[in-house]
């Protein structure tokens, strides 16, 4: 099970917020293009949205179901990902002092992904999740609601990135 966390400088709430908007889905999951309503309201349970995922030549139309969510602390997914399979992915979100611990859990359900699961698959879903938190950090820390200083008044490109 590929477990991977990172301390964001926003509050809890800033980092719910970038979850709870179905359309900023690509802006923090590695590898999606632009997400898109497909049934109910994100992020209650059983809403869906739709993305592309380019695999090389290959575009995929990929799925992400609601499964659960315990509004402004748990999202838990299922993503459904055609021929692949189905994977769980669940990310938790918890007060750290004045920033917020965000806790990424993602496993194979059914298909290929689940059947073939090993420690190679979990090294790549553990470089993924790496590079996905930072993109939520950004997402979250660069935002209105983030709590990251402005430095030296220069713009959002201007400012430090970490990773």
């Amino acid at each position: 099970m590929a477990v991977r966390h990172r301390v964001i400088k926003a509050d809890p709430a800033a980092v719910w917020e970038v979850l709870a908007d179905g359309h900023r889905y690509a802006e923090w999951v590695v590898g999606t293009g632009a997400s898109r309503p497909k049934q109910g309201q994100w992020p209650q349970k059983d809403a869906s949205i739709t993305y592309e995922i380019r695999l090389g030549p290959l575009t995929l139309a990929n799925e992400t179901v609601v499964r659960h969510c315990r509004e402004g602390s748990l999202l838990e997914l299922e993503i459904i990902a055609g021929f692949l399979g189905t994977a769980r992915f669940s990310i938790e979100l918890r007060e750290w002092g004045e920033h917020c611990l965000v806790i990424a859990d993602e496993h194979p359900l059914r298909g290929p992904g689940a059947a073939l699961h090993n420690v190679g698959l979990e090294a790549l879903i553990q470089l993924r999740h790496r590079s996905m938190l930072a993109r939520l950090a950004r997402c979250c820390e660069d935002g209105p609601g983030g709590r990251r200083e402005p430095s030296g008044g220069q713009g959002h490109a201007g400012r430090a990135r970490h990773a």
